[in-house]
């Protein structure tokens, strides 16, 4: 036979466990796996002795939405093995979109999806997707509808409930986003407008999820002390319509004792609905930082916050709240303290706050810790992300053992973002896995490839077998680790031999090839 690459007697990671094989690529797919294969020609012939191959990893949380628009090889991703992505998490998306909401949309996005070529000229999602498709992303991408971007659309930036013509256009809105492509919906109960949306407007947009038998993928209302009622709403959603539930960056931020009844509720639900939850490895998350501001702040868009901002009474009044916390909100700022708290990105005239705590920016300007937040928010219109510090490394591999967990890296692409950026999948599996032994190597890969894959309805990736989409990484063992820090943040690790997608070689030995072969999803997922 002839194949275009061939990699030879690597340990090819399989859903029954590791064995020693030859792989055989053709035309963009995998065409044979097996001992010694018989190959007459081959453009690339690798050697694979020593090393894993294993399909290319799928991040279920990935905010590269816009990313790609400026850097369109991905190497963040790519270079750890990330061959697929899935974007607009949290309800947060570049489209769908309005002319009414267009500058609020970018401002609100700019510390989670920076970007400095993204055209911004769709408005329905089915153009975001051909506009991302031109770009030319080395990953493919796939989108969810974002919630908080529906709503947006429909209702403005307004803390009412829908009324049922709304709630209508809402419905219709998602329903439009899924036959171009989106196979799951996302919701961001801590972010704008979403927050402000009940039970039943939930229950309303889940039922469309359904009928076309895409994920639920929430960012919950509670991470902290509410997390066990915040999950069971959407648990009952998913009962009460049959979606698919994912559960986004399973956690417990300040709430330890909680772990038992935390593993019990998602244990027993999963009786009774499809339910799945991903993970990313560490005890600290990265958001924006006008997420530490009182759920009633962002009422009317953020435009009007910032009015809220240069009001004395308004900054007196959220800053008492983000000290003192209000009944049922999750209070960022009080569960991490302010000296947990690190700027990533903060646009001009604040730039030299990058990198510094809060705590330490209080102390330089001479305001309280509260005070500072919304001083930074207000001289930067809102453009300022965040890393907040909140568990134990240990907590994050107890629930990465016993939870069952996928993968996301909820990597933001920031001037000094999060280590989860560039080191998710070798923390995962090099050091989870193959040093720790938490898992063993297979179960790994299956919740970073196949099961990932299963969720989205990709039925061409996620395992090694003829037929499949030839999405692959080949690593060493022995150096695939993660050696990103919140120090040294921007470090891809070592190991890497080859990262294939769609038969490409796009990674080799540390570098991009040049090649982007990455798709864009844009055919509407098939139904329940």
């Amino acid at each position: 036979m002839e194949a275009e690459i061939v990699i030879r007697a690597a340990d090819v990671v399989e859903a029954t466990g590791v064995r020693r094989a030859d792989v055989a690529l053709e035309g963009g797919l995998i065409a044979a796996v097996g001992t010694e294969l018989p190959i007459d020609s081959a453009a690339e012939v690798i050697d694979g002795r020593g090393l894993l191959l294993v399909p290319g990893f799928i991040d279920l949380h990935a905010h590269s939405a816009l990313h790609a628009f400026d850097e369109p090889q991905m190497s963040a991703k790519v270079g750890q093995g990330f061959t697929t992505e899935l974007v607009s998490l949290d309800g947060l998306g570049p489209a769908p979109l309005s002319d009414a909401v267009r500058e609020d949309r970018r401002r609100y996005l700019a510390a989670l999806e920076p970007s400095a070529a993204a055209p911004w000229d769709w408005t329905s999602l089915a153009d975001y997707l051909e506009a991302l498709r031109a770009a030319g992303p080395t990953t493919s991408m796939v989108t969810c509808v974002p919630h908080s971007a529906v709503r947006e659309v429909v209702m403005g930036g307004a803390d009412r409930r829908p009324t049922d013509v709304e709630l209508r256009e809402m419905q219709d809105l998602v329903a439009v986003c899924c036959e171009a492509g989106a196979r799951a919906v996302s919701f961001g109960m801590i972010y704008a407008p979403g927050l402000f949306a009940d039970t039943a407007e939930l229950t309303a947009i889940a039922e469309v999820a359904a009928r076309y038998g895409v994920p639920l993928v929430p960012h919950v209302r509670n991470e902290a002390s509410g997390v066990l009622d915040s999950i069971r709403e959407f648990v009952q959603v998913a009962e009460r319509t049959g979606a698919p539930l994912h559960i986004s960056h399973l956690k417990l931020i300040g709430s330890a004792d909680l772990f038992g009844d935390l593993m019990a509720l998602l244990a027993e639900a999963a009786t009774r609905i499809s339910l799945t939850v991903d993970q990313y490895p560490y005890g600290a998350g990265s958001t924006i930082l006008a997420a530490l501001l009182p759920p009633y702040a962002f009422a009317g868009g953020p435009a009007a916050l910032l009015d809220r901002l240069s009001s004395r009474t308004e900054r007196t009044r959220m800053a008492y709240d983000m000290m003192h916390g209000l009944p049922g909100w999750e209070n960022l700022f009080g569960a991490c303290g302010p000296e947990h708290i690190v700027i990533t990105q903060a646009a001009a005239p604040r730039t030299d706050e990058v990198g510094l705590t809060v705590a330490a920016i209080a102390e330089r300007t001479g305001d309280d810790p509260a005070g500072a937040v919304l001083r930074l928010l207000a001289d930067t219109a809102l453009d300022v992300g965040m890393i907040d510090h909140y568990a134990s490394e240990q907590m994050v591999r107890d629930i990465y053992r016993e939870s069952g967990s996928l993968v996301g890296t909820d990597g933001v692409f920031n001037p000094h973002p999060h280590p989860r950026l560039h080191g998710t999948a070798p923390k995962l599996l090099g050091r989870f896995a193959l040093e720790e032994r938490l898992v063993d190597v297979p179960e790994a890969v299956r919740r970073m490839s196949t099961e990932p894959a299963r969720v989205l309805g990709l039925r061409d990736r996620g395992i090694i077998a003829p037929g499949y989409r030839a999405d692959l990484a080949l690593l060493d063992p022995a150096s695939f680790r993660d050696s990103a820090s919140y120090q040294d943040p921007i470090r891809l690790p070592d190991g890497v031999r080859r990262v294939i997608v769609d038969g490409h070689v796009v990674w080799r030995e540390g570098r991009h090839t040049g090649l982007r072969p990455g798709s864009v999803i844009r055919t509407a997922p098939v139904g329940a």
